[in-house]
């Protein structure tokens, strides 16, 4: 690609990308981030696909008629309900909504990615799908995009993530898990109200909440594995409402997380015996409310092999990445195709989700020519290894 051409399609990236953090949108509120996507491609030609997605879209790059294999990128385009403390010039005009996870900055590397792509289209061996999914933070949006069946002819699938932990110019890359399993439990401690003065006469359902909430941590440190990584985080506790009554209920609501599935299975099952326990034992009862987010992403080492050698191809420092507990709905889609999630250094800033967090704007341009790199790699590997079709699962490189 011409010099110029390349600065043009980057100053098209910037200034998308300046302009999604300035108006961001909540999960399943993404209607003018998806039409804002949408005019990006079709002004350069890309193809949009018909689907039953409300907010966001999925496009794709590369004949038509081609015989080749099929790979998607994926970047979630949603905001979080923060207010933004950032001072930048394109700061959020939006009070209570900010783009504080980077999203903005995943959308436009993948809309770089697709005018890259979009360059050399009649020489891709195969076509790639661009996903830009809504809701990510809900989280479920990548359910949303798997429903559409758009996907059903993809053979690996990549995604990336912003990473303030990692200066421009780095990738952290790992086989296996990178974020992990997200639960959320709402535990209804059911006693009977009555007069402060007069305990004998009810059942106090606070001693049973505060007994479950000390013994609750023994379940990481008494019942995992030491060298499993996993958390119950207890984060909201809610009972009574004056000085001199004894409550009828106490609420203790929380998060659990994990980077295995037997451990995951594990936390939930030790965490509803105690409180189930815990409540008979004081004479009250325990009503268990459970909602199973995403799992564990779960990188496949053969495409995370693919990954490497793509970034060895473009000034790109790759380390090992570090695992976290927190959670990414990408893992959904890793139940069923194979693939790899990147982080992505943006230099040094407050964390994710901090009303500060802020990315530089001088690693998108390389994240986008990674992300093209990336989906030409996986699809020349899949031509070569696969003639063409079907899953790559464990073939050497």
């Amino acid at each position: 690609m011409a010099q110029q051409e390349e600065e043009k399609e980057e100053k098209i990236v910037q200034e998308t990308f300046r302009w999604l953090h300035r108006h961001p949108e909540l999960s399943y509120e993404e209607v003018e981030t998806t039409k804002r996507v949408r005019e990006v491609l079709q002004e350069h030609d890309v193809a949009v696909l018909d689907s039953s997605l409300k907010t966001g879209l999925v496009a794709e790059v590369g004949t038509a008629d081609s015989s080749g294999p099929v790979v998607a990128l994926r970047a979630d385009i949603d905001a979080l309900p923060v207010t933004e403390e950032t001072g930048l010039p394109y700061a959020s005009k939006t009070p209570g909504r900010m783009h504080a996870c980077g999203h903005d900055f995943h959308t436009s590397a993948l809309l770089g990615a697709a005018l890259l792509l979009k360059q050399k289209e009649t020489e891709l061996p195969g076509r790639v799908k661009l996903v830009f999914q809504p809701a990510e933070e809900a989280p479920g949006g990548a359910k949303k995009v798997l429903e559409t069946g758009l996907l059903g002819d993809v053979a690996a699938v990549f995604g990336l993530h912003v990473s303030p932990l990692l200066p421009v110019g780095t990738l952290g890359i790992r086989a296996g898990a990178v974020t992990a399993s997200v639960d959320r439990f709402q535990i209804t401690f059911r006693g009977k109200g009555t007069h402060a003065a007069h305990p004998d006469a009810g059942i106090d359902p606070i001693p049973a909440a505060a007994a479950f909430i000390q013994a609750a941590q023994t379940i990481v440190s008494r019942n995992l594995n030491p060298f499993a990584p996993g958390l119950v985080s207890i984060t909201h506790v809610e009972g009574g409402n004056t000085w001199n009554v004894i409550p009828e209920t106490v609420l203790v609501e929380g998060t659990t997380r994990s980077l295995g599935k037997e451990e995951r299975q594990l936390i939930r099952e030790n965490l509803c015996r105690l409180a189930e326990c815990i409540a008979e034992g004081h004479g009250s009862q325990a009503e268990i409310d459970w909602y199973e987010g995403p799992p564990a992403t779960d990188n496949t080492p053969e495409w995370v092999e693919v990954a490497r050698q793509a970034a060895q191809k473009q000034p790109l420092e790759v380390v090992e990445a570090s695992a976290s507990l927190a959670g990414e709905d990408f893992a959904y889609y890793q139940e069923t195709l194979p693939g790899a999630f990147v982080l992505v250094g943006t230099g040094r800033s407050y964390s994710n989700h901090n009303p500060k967090f802020q990315v530089d704007p001088a690693a998108l341009w390389p994240a986008a020519k990674y992300l093209a790199g990336l989906a030409e790699a996986a699809l020349q590997h899949l031509s070569s290894h696969f003639g063409g079709k079907g899953k790559a699962g464990g073939a050497k490189i």
